[in-house]
């Protein structure tokens, strides 16, 4: 046992500068590789989140961009449907108030074409009249000489 003690003395004093070239290692480590990358990844995300905040903010703008360009759009198809609307409702009020002067005409072309009738019937009746004499005198000079030639 007296000899290992010796031989540990030498041991650690020949572990000494070992230990101190790695601490100074691990202390220049820290100070010239981990502070910087951690500096770096630090910027990094935020740099990184910043970037996907500001595409998050550029997206709420298009989504409300859109939303009210389709909020006109929808505004001027109403316009657009009211304004059609209006032109219908006012051919249709032209054709039908054509279509009443075009009744009007033809129920005043009946009327006259009516009254036209009614006064040629008249004519026709008082024709008829006036020559019913004359017909029923033939009628009985053409069966009456036949009747009065077998009589006499």
């Amino acid at each position: 046992m007296q000899e290992i003690i010796p031989q540990l003395e030498v041991l650690f004093v020949g572990a000494v500068p070992t230990m101190l070239l790695f601490i100074v290692l691990v202390l220049s480590y820290q100070f010239l590789v981990q502070g910087p990358l951690s500096e770096a990844l630090k910027q990094r995300r935020a740099r990184t989140i910043g970037a996907l905040e500001d595409a998050d903010k550029a997206i709420e703008k298009a989504e409300a961009r859109a939303a009210e360009y389709a909020a006109k759009l929808r505004q001027a198809r109403a316009e657009v449907y009211k304004v059609r609307e209006l032109r219908v409702k006012q051919w249709t009020s032209e054709r039908d108030a054509a279509l009443d002067i075009a009744r009007k005409a033809a129920g005043q072309k009946v009327a006259e074409a009516r009254f036209e009738l009614e006064a040629e019937a008249d004519r026709a009746r008082k024709n008829i009249e006036a020559s019913a004499g004359d017909l029923a005198s033939q009628v009985v000079r053409a069966v009456l000489p036949a009747a009065a030639g077998s009589s006499r």
